[in-house]
């Protein structure tokens, strides 16, 4: 077997490399300008279009953005977590992780989540999980709305991600709650009737939220780790009933 070649990397990719590593060595922030002096070709010892593609990278990356007129230049930006989440997601659009792959991480990242959250979280973060619940307390009166309860069950896991004070942990988990939302076998699941599942679903948020508010690490953690015990065997249930029907249809 021939053995795979290295692909040679552009030197835009190289020069934006330079420029980013520089931006970090020097401590800019957002805001601030990342200084002429820097960008120019001779300098980097690239062509003008050299130059043009490397930026065009970092604008896509989300760590500069570009200001033309008076009081314009290259300036450094800071990354939206939903625009880092959008393009993670991309990575996986046309081959899916499997939703046992998902839960396999989630039943170890989940558990810590709330274990961390324990008596960490402010007022206001208690106070937006709790408003995130408030949306499928009520008995759904329509499919669509069914739906729209399971997405905000799912919301409800990304608030306390983007809550989390381990903030690489919260990263982590909103990733893996953001692609079980995407993904077109979670979609059929979701929308297919299951009133015992909002009860189910309620039930674990309350108890949960109670151990944080509480600071019952040890508690939060245990409800959480029974909650994702009990998501993972639904939702391969669910796929595999639906394959099954998909098989019996062909």
């Amino acid at each position: 077997m021939t053995p795979a070649v290295a692909r040679r990397r552009k030197r835009s990719d190289i020069v934006a490399d330079a420029i980013r590593a520089r931006i970090i060595e020097e401590g800019l922030v957002p805001g601030e300008r990342v200084p002429a002096a820097w960008l120019g070709t001779e300098s980097l010892k690239v062509s003008r279009g050299t130059l043009r593609e490397a930026l065009k990278a970092l604008e896509v990356e989300g760590l500069i953005a570009s200001k033309t007129g008076p009081g314009g230049g290259v300036f450094v930006t800071a990354v939206e977590p939903e625009s880092a989440l959008r393009m993670l997601d991309n990575l996986f659009l046309y081959e899916p992780p499997s939703i046992a792959e998902i839960y396999a991480i989630r039943k170890l990242i989940e558990p810590e989540l709330a274990a961390v959250a324990a008596g960490a979280l402010t007022p206001e973060a208690l106070a937006s999980l709790e408003a995130t619940v408030r949306l499928y307390e009520a008995e759904p009166v329509s499919s669509e709305e069914e739906y729209d309860q399971r997405m905000a069950e799912l919301d409800f896991h990304i608030e306390l991600a983007r809550r989390s004070p381990n903030r690489v942990l919260g990263f982590v988990a909103a990733f893996l709650a953001s692609l079980l939302r995407d993904m077109a076998v979670c979609r059929d699941i979701y929308r297919q009737p299951n009133p015992e599942l909002r009860e189910s679903g309620l039930n674990y948020q309350v108890r949960l939220l109670r151990a944080i508010r509480a600071g019952d690490a040890e508690r939060a953690r245990t409800v959480m780790r029974e909650h994702m015990a009990e998501a993972e065997k639904y939702m391969l249930e669910r796929a595999a009933m639906s394959l099954r029907r998909g098989l019996g249809k062909a």
